[in-house]
């Protein structure tokens, strides 16, 4: 069984052992008042674990502890992981991150840009540049989620089917043929807007690779590197140590809700969205990345891929924030943000909400599952619960504060 463990002690890593407790004790109040199930937290300093919690409950209804070999949906975590296994295809010569996205996918030959109008009346016209596989990986595409409700586009996304971003009954190839049909909300290149771009990514894999996207990324990216739990489906050994999926109550607590089908291989294979891990699994998977491409002597790419990867490819160099007019985006934590080719970059520290070092990137997922890197003090955190809250538990600042105050050197 691959456990993640406690590998140094908080001094000798240069943490703050009283600093750790006020930040357990954060995070553990929360789920005493209810309003999370359990949690588990690792910190790592120079890749040494050396600070480990799990509190709560995997499951409250059975009484079942979170553990460190517990399964969680990692939900948009899904897409480092996509944009690894793109990378991986770039560095062998078989895609180029200036490749048109049609030399792949046909479909997307002759998309078109929103002009103007909405419902009936949208008014499109020809693309003045090419949808780039970049910008699949950057979220600059152009692309959207039905679910925002603050562009015409997004409305054309719900009357298509794709409310939930997968196309009823579909495949990811019928799904993603489903994306190509409707119009772009802006020209590739020129805006940010998180979006199904990650979807039409790990499409793109497929047909480069001629796998199957689980299939590639299991053979590319998890058996190397040793992830033995993550995956896109749970098998019946795995089903006990899978985390209950919760959403808040009317009630104000919290309540379970429907989760990823995932006891079979699902027909949709989300690269955006579909994946489980454990904490063991994303440890090795962060290390990798620390470590710029190398793990225990597998390189998956080479330090300058992961170096590009980390870096902001926003336009102009602008922060996240600066495309405030769409949901979550104008969000205070997005001031001194950039974006990189799948994880978010911070590129000001001066401006960001909670204490960051320059270049510290990650993501998160939606049920409040999260991870980073900083490397300008060699710090590395992971955060896995499972709630999709429907306001925000303003967590992830507190938690990047009480880390940074517990460096001591």
């Amino acid at each position: 069984m691959a456990l993640l463990r406690q590998e140094a002690e908080p001094s000798e890593a240069g943490l703050d052992p009283e600093a750790l407790d006020r930040l357990d004790r954060h995070v553990t109040r929360q789920v005493d008042a209810g309003r999370l199930p359990g949690f588990l937290l690792a910190v790592s300093r120079g890749g040494r674990v050396a600070h480990l919690t799990a509190y709560g409950r995997r499951d409250i209804a059975a009484g079942l502890p979170v553990e460190h070999d517990t399964l969680y949906r990692i939900y948009s975590m899904t897409k480092p992981v996509t944009s690894v296994a793109a990378l991986i295809l770039v560095e062998e010569g078989r895609l180029r991150l200036d490749d048109p996205v049609a030399d792949h996918l046909p479909a997307f030959a002759g998309m078109r840009v929103y002009e103007a109008g909405s419902g009936a009346d949208v008014t499109t016209r020809p693309l003045e540049r090419p949808l780039l596989v970049k910008h699949l990986m950057t979220h600059t595409a152009g692309l959207t989620f039905a679910f925002y409700h603050c562009h015409p586009v997004d409305a054309l996304y719900r009357r298509a089917g794709l409310e939930s971003a997968v196309l009823p009954g579909s495949d990811l190839a019928g799904t993603v043929e489903a994306y190509a049909r409707l119009p772009l909300q802006f020209e590739p290149g020129t805006q940010w807007n998180y979006s199904v771009a990650t979807n039409v990514l790990g499409r793109v894999i497929e047909v480069v690779s001629g796998k199957a996207l689980d299939e590639f990324v299991a053979e590319r990216v998890f058996r190397p590197l040793g992830m033995p739990d993550a995956g896109f489906q749970v098998t019946a050994e795995q089903a006990g140590r899978l985390a209950e999926l919760y959403g808040d109550s009317d009630g104000g607590g919290i309540e379970p809700i429907p989760g990823l089908p995932l006891s079979g291989r699902p027909r949709f294979l989300s690269g955006s969205g579909g994946m489980v891990a454990t904490a063991y699994d994303i440890h090795r998977f962060t290390e990798m990345l620390r470590r710029r491409g190398e793990l225990d002597g597998v390189r998956l790419l080479q330090p300058h891929t992961v170096d590009l990867m980390t870096a902001s490819h926003l336009p102009d160099g602008v922060d996240l924030r600066a495309f405030g007019s769409r949901p979550a985006h104008d969000e205070p934590g997005n001031d001194g943000v950039g974006f990189g080719l799948g994880v978010s970059v911070v590129i000001d520290p001066s401006r960001t909400q909670a204490p960051s070092g320059l270049g510290t990137y990650g993501w998160s997922g939606v049920a409040t599952t999260t991870f980073w890197v900083d490397p300008a003090h060699d710090v590395s955190v992971q955060f896995l619960t499972q709630l999709r809250p429907r306001r925000s538990l303003k967590l992830y600042p507190d938690l990047k504060r009480l880390v940074h105050e517990a460096i001591t050197d």
